[in-house]
């Protein structure tokens, strides 16, 4: 309107039309923009989205550093931060049984493959024991500590309990964690102390971390009912109210218990309602999962890195009416919905029978296999990727959580990935 006010050449017509220009037409522009945001938003959050309250969050921390008192992110392994002592009577005990023995747990900075490769190895090392009675120098090996993996996957069935959809945990440094394993015993009584224990991993050794504890935004909470049970509408079960006032509307909550005692459970902004055939008072096992906020997050060791779905329209569309669509597209926009495809992009898609390329994934959702079955004569959906940021060492596992999704949606293959 401007532009044209400005060809108009009789002086006083121009003065005139930009006066009502901008006394009237420009204001009805701009109150029409505001209510079709306005309108915009309103159609945005009629869709209930509980799935970004349930965002899982993990990072890496050196012991010494980590925040007992923090906010939002918690050790997955509480006693961790313990000073766990080797107990010599044990390992003695242990040895006479023909047992493994471990005696301390490592985080080896590697990529998957390197780690592959170390396993099937199963290569022998050297290393020093400094006791109260000397020096001894012994062998060992490494097996992979499952123990945080184990942590990942009994998150799966409260999931399915609370009736929330699952979404794969996007923790790589959960699989890097090793055991230091003791091959053989030297000549040690019940009253000798461990003082130090120093090993060798010869073109590993650069790459070993110790004292690493894994942190992520789940606390564990004991939760005493608000009131009493009142029977639910089916006159055969009882509603049982949790508030969560006091520890945070903002966060999501799952509920922790048996499949037999969980009916479903019922969700509102400031309380937690669980239909049960228990008829009476007690305490529930709660899981928080603590909303981040990044900027209050604080100095890491390590990158924080998530399983969150980008905030747009068309994914909380998709996560409310799960209609399968097969498509490239598709799987496309599955990768790009996560905030963690800034770091990669899914270049191709190929359906092959068998594949010549060297696959750089690995499973992530080993529990899913007895629900779905094997992957035994399928397909293979081979999905190419390129990296948008520097190689780093959880970029294979940043790969393999993308494949895991892709994955989940598309059972009738069996879901490889690899770089181009």
């Amino acid at each position: 309107m401007f532009e044209r006010l400005r060809k108009i050449e009789n002086l006083e017509q121009r003065q005139l039309l930009k006066d009502i220009v901008s006394g009237v037409l420009m204001n009805l522009v701009d109150y029409q923009d505001e209510m079709n945001k306005k309108l915009e938003e309103r159609v945005f959050n009629e869709i209930e989205d509980w799935e970004n309250k349930h965002d899982i969050y993990v990072t890496l921390c050196l012991k010494e550093d980590v925040d007992p008192i923090h906010d939002s992110l918690f050790p997955m392994i509480p006693t961790d931060l313990e000073n766990n002592r080797i107990n010599m009577k044990q390992l003695l005990d242990s040895f006479r049984r023909n047992e493994s023995v471990s005696v301390l747990t490592l985080f080896l900075e590697c990529d998957s493959m390197q780690i592959k490769q170390l396993l099937a190895l199963k290569r022998h090392f050297v290393g020093q024991l400094l006791t109260t009675e000397g020096h001894y120098d012994v062998k060992f090996c490494l097996e992979q500590n499952t123990t945080y993996i184990e942590e990942i996957d009994k998150l799966y069935p409260i999931f399915q309990v609370n009736g929330l959809p699952w979404k794969t945990v996007n923790n790589p440094f959960a699989y890097k964690f090793f055991d230091v394993v003791l091959l053989d015993c030297p000549p040690l009584n019940e009253e000798t102390e461990i003082i130090e224990f120093t090993i060798d991993l010869e073109e590993f050794d650069d790459k070993k971390r110790l004292d690493m504890i894994p942190l992520w935004n789940i606390e564990r909470l004991e939760v005493k009912n608000t009131g009493f049970p009142i029977p639910a509408t089916d006159k055969v079960n009882y509603e049982h109210t949790i508030s969560i006032r006091k520890t945070g509307t903002k966060h999501g909550y799952l509920v922790e218990a048996d499949e037999e005692n969980i009916r479903y459970v019922k969700r509102s902004e400031d309380e937690l309602m669980m239909v049960s055939p228990l008829d009476k008072s007690g305490i529930w096992k709660i899981v928080k999962i603590a909303n981040i906020e990044k900027e209050k997050i604080g100095k890491l060791n390590y990158e924080l890195v998530s399983n969150r779905k980008i905030d747009r329209f068309m994914n909380k569309f998709v996560n409310n009416y799960a209609v399968s669509v097969k498509t490239k597209g598709e799987i496309i926009r599955l990768v790009n919905s996560f905030e963690a495809a800034k770091a990669v992009e899914l270049v191709d898609v190929e359906i092959v029978e068998t594949t010549q390329l060297v696959s750089f994934s690995y499973p992530i959702n080993p529990f899913l296999v007895n629900v779905v079955g094997e992957h035994s004569n399928k397909k293979v959906m081979l999905l190419l990727f390129k990296e948008n940021e520097e190689n780093t060492f959880v970029s294979n596992d940043i790969l393999s959580f993308f494949v895991a999704e892709v994955q989940r949606h598309f059972y009738e293959y069996k879901c490889e990935g690899t770089w181009v």
